[in-house]
């Protein structure tokens, strides 16, 4: 799908599953498409909406596979096996039929995403009579948060890195909705324009009864704001923001970013009682997305007998983890020909609180991010922030000086977030040269963790520079 014609579209395409807190919004309530000035008339029509934009990132071609253990994974040599599929991606071709269809449908699907994310923005404002409460900072506040999200991380898969070149041209950032093609701008610039809406999204996300401790039940609006960790809540705006000044090397920022939400105390770590149920540990989450379909992507991907299997030997799992560590002990499952099978996304036996989770962004980041800042001011604390981690996961602290930090964050990031995309990123942020496990190739010489940006972009607008 062209961007152009994602675009010019007078209606928007409302999905057909809500993912908001309470039961209502939770439903399946099929919508074709909805012309705006029926759509954006009541408060009800901009919560579908927004649903949809949520809903439209929990598919496989996005977070439901692609962007989290799928492509993601693969690129950053997390399994030690792949379908065939996946062959041109591991050597970093990008040159198979599926691997471009892969790629295009992470390119259009974001962009669309955008598109509708983009229309609510564009109608909020003159319809600000039909809120109630506090759902109209709530709601934009939201989709500001949403189109930053979506930006960076396109800017992560098809840009260079801020570490690389941050006047590198990069891709376009969409702001309204018209027939004007929007210009290719530098890393920067895409930077710029993220931290810009996530900051007025964390002004309008002052009203988050997450930040004022408003009690919010099933009787409060249909309990719409309930359940603010599958939304970009004011933490995760916060949290976000830390990712990204640290992606952009302001340190300070993403620091006193982090802290916030440290030091909220909002996500408590799971117990070790908890995690036999609870595999993903979803109190600890900053914002996930609800993939009702997991249970059936997990048995499709992490399983002997799936068709799209993704596993490690046991030299790689005994590598990344401890017996002591509470992941070695629960996210993998062994078969009986010596595969590893990533356990974390099984929903079996999972209590409904914390089902169809695909974690996005949690709070072992943001004490890895305090980590990387501290660690050039005050060894200590940046020490004590990894080993709150390691200790959380049933680990001892373990010695870290200024000459080994880097490799003990590149390790207990490799633990963490196996199987959730963010390990590729961390190379790229670090422009690292060579991706470990990923053979002899030398991945900044080869594509420089830059995916090419879909032929059909270049065609429909001319002009564009290639992002390699």
């Amino acid at each position: 799908m062209k961007l152009k014609n994602i675009y010019i579209k007078g209606m928007l395409v409302i999905l057909p599953f809500c993912l908001l807190s309470c039961n209502k919004w939770l439903d399946v309530e099929p919508k074709s498409q909805v012309r705006d000035n029926d759509l954006f008339s009541t408060e009800t029509g901009f919560k579908e909406a927004l649903a949809g934009v949520y809903t439209s990132l929990t598919y496989e071609p996005l977070y439901g596979r692609e962007m989290t253990f799928g492509l993601m994974g693969v690129l950053g040599y997390e399994w030690d096996y792949q379908s065939e599929q996946y062959d041109s991606d591991k050597f970093f071709e990008y040159t198979s039929v599926p691997s471009l269809a892969r790629i295009d449908a992470v390119w259009n699907g974001m962009y669309t995403a955008i598109a509708n994310n983009n229309k609510i923005l564009e109608e909020i404002d003159g319809q600000k009579s039909v809120f109630q409460q506090d759902n109209y900072e709530v709601i934009k506040g939201e989709s500001l948060a949403l189109r930053a999200f979506l930006h960076f991380d396109l800017l992560r898969v098809f840009g260079a890195s801020y570490e690389e070149n941050p006047g590198k041209m990069a891709i376009p950032y969409f702001k309204k909705i018209g027939k004007e093609i929007a210009p290719q701008l530098t890393v920067s610039q895409v930077l710029d324009l993220a931290i810009a809406d996530l900051n007025e999204a964390a002004e309008l996300l002052k009203r988050d009864p997450l930040l004022t401790g408003r009690t919010v039940t099933s009787l409060d609006d249909q309990g719409y704001l309930m359940n603010r960790q599958l939304h970009l809540n004011y933490y995760a705006v916060k949290g976000l923001l830390a990712r990204i000044y640290l992606y952009k090397k302001d340190m300070e920022k993403a620091y006193e970013n982090a802290k916030i939400v440290i030091d909220a105390n909002k996500f408590p770590w799971i117990l070790q009682g908890n995690i036999a149920t609870d595999l993903i540990y979803s109190t600890e989450h900053l914002f996930a997305l609800n993939v009702t379909r997991l249970e059936t992507i997990h048995e499709n991907a992490f399983t002997a007998t799936g068709g799209s299997r993704f596993s490690m030997l046991a030299a790689t799992y005994n590598e990344y983890y401890t017996s002591s560590d509470y992941r070695y002990l629960r996210w993998f499952t062994i078969t009986v020909d010596g595969s590893y099978y990533l356990n974390k996304y099984n929903q079996e036996n999972i209590l409904a609180a914390s089902r169809n989770r695909m974690p996005v962004l949690k709070l072992a980041e943001m004490y890895f991010i305090a980590a990387e800042v501290l660690k050039t001011t005050n060894i200590t604390q940046a020490a004590n922030m990894i080993n709150t981690v390691r200790e959380r996961r049933g680990l001892t602290a373990t010695t870290i000086d200024a000459g080994n930090i880097d490799a003990v964050i590149q390790q207990e990031f490799r633990r963490e977030f196996i199987g959730e995309g963010q390990l590729f990123f961390y190379y790229k942020r670090k422009n690292i040269p060579r991706i470990p496990r990923a053979a002899s190739y030398d991945i900044i010489t080869l594509k420089g963790y830059k995916l090419p940006i879909p032929l059909s972009e270049y065609n429909n607008a001319p002009g564009r520079v290639n992002n390699r």
